[in-house]
């Protein structure tokens, strides 16, 4: 089965230009194409096991909308619900669910985060490799970093991020330099103190988890 990687299902109108460093062309481009491949992957759907289907979901659909993800902090709201509407597409494909079924319990059921936790998963997994890579330590360079004494149980000294101050919400805001401190400093210190990048990926997960799904 062929996935159509060319994004040309349609022009993206003049409010979704990139010039505004909006990633609207992003978007439209990104969810036209998950939305094809959803539409061949249905066809297929009695013909093969749920755990296939999941597999084909997973490779073809959400590897699409994972791409780039760090690059989407702060993007507007009829953005993140369009990427949004994707996700749970598929996530009523693979169970089989119609399509007015309530998303939440399927989206928990598959372990799925929501895009917004997605895009913060992302943005503190490469904080962590900057602060433990040398070879990404250039990243963070005009963060200023200081050392903050936690009052929680263990009384565990944490690394925060002053967060540079940006003019602008709409292109400002998403800068990585800006974007990436407040998705950090938001993580408890039993996730940011972790040693291994296995280590943080799982108890980010399970954060982030809680969090999407309380």
């Amino acid at each position: 089965m062929s996935q159509d990687t060319s994004g040309r299902c349609g022009r993206p109108t003049a409010g979704e230009s990139d010039s505004d460093v909006s990633m609207g062309t992003h978007v439209f481009r990104t969810v036209s194409s998950c939305f094809a491949t959803l539409r061949q992957l249905r066809s297929i759907r009695r013909s093969t096991s749920q755990a296939v289907l999941l597999s084909l979901v997973v490779s073809l659909v959400l590897s699409r909308l994972d791409y780039g993800y760090a690059t989407l902090a702060g993007l507007p709201g009829n953005h993140i619900d369009r990427l949004q509407s994707v996700m749970n597409s598929a996530a009523r494909l693979v169970c089989s669910a119609r399509k007015y079924e309530h998303i939440t319990p399927l989206l928990r059921d598959l372990h799925w985060l929501r895009v917004p936790q997605r895009t913060e998963f992302k943005l503190s997994v490469l904080v962590f490799r900057c602060l433990h890579l040398t070879y990404l330590a250039s990243e963070l360079y005009v963060v200023w970093r200081t050392w903050i004494q936690e009052r929680d149980c263990d009384l565990r000294r944490r690394l925060l991020f002053v967060t540079p101050s940006s003019c602008r919400t709409t292109s400002g805001d998403c800068a990585f330099f800006v974007a990436a401190p407040r998705a950090w400093n938001t993580l408890l210190s039993s996730v940011t103190a972790s040693e291994t990048l296995g280590t943080f990926k799982r108890r980010l997960k399970t954060h982030l988890f809680a969090t999407s799904f309380p």
